[in-house]
């Protein structure tokens, strides 16, 4: 799950994901921002607090710690869909539902907002196509209150069997060289 990316001064930079779409997701991001600079535009991340203008007294980090929560968050599943296998996954609908009755939304409108803006934050990353091209933009909404819509938190150990991705091809190199500083990605 290594991608290289070449910089202007001929440095090279491997990065090294933990499972396949964690990889192909930070791939697309990469790819998103190199275009948006080429395309002379500026590229800089706004703070999903205020672009969709969340309250104040919403802690998305306490939130996404509540979720996680084994005994009352949202449980991770094993899902299907087009010969498939999701792993450590959920729907957009079980993530709303879960909203709604942990009184943190008055209804499934709010919990929409609230969902976007923990997926705009990383604190949920979508599985599946239906979920991705919402999150690209496709959709009205980057979160699908969907039961075909998958989602998953990041360090959940998530993994999809049976797929391939045609979009992002990776090639295979051997990696030489020494390690100049080694850690873990977060997209925040």
């Amino acid at each position: 799950f290594v991608f290289r990316l070449t910089v202007a001064k001929q440095q090279d930079h491997f990065f090294q994901a933990a499972y396949l779409e964690e990889r192909d997701a930070w791939v697309r991001d990469i790819k998103k921002a190199i275009h948006r600079i080429d395309g002379g535009q500026r590229f800089a991340r706004k703070s999903t607090r205020k672009s969709i203008r969340l309250p104040e007294t919403i802690n998305l980090s306490a939130l996404y710690l509540s979720m996680k929560d084994p005994e009352k968050g949202i449980k991770e599943l094993k899902l299907e869909k087009d010969k498939r296998v999701f792993n450590h996954c959920f729907t957009g609908t079980s993530v709303i539902d879960w909203l709604v009755s942990s009184s943190s939304i008055r209804n499934r409108k709010e919990g929409l907002l609230l969902a976007s803006s923990l997926l705009s934050e990383g604190y949920l990353q979508p599985a599946g196509d239906t979920s991705k091209a919402a999150a690209e933009g496709l959709s009205d909404t980057p979160f699908l209150d969907l039961s075909d819509a998958y989602y998953y938190f990041p360090d959940s150990g998530f993994f999809c069997e049976g797929y391939s991705s045609d979009d992002d091809v990776v090639l295979k190199e051997e990696f030489r060289g020494t390690i100049v500083k080694q850690g873990c990605l977060l997209k925040q």
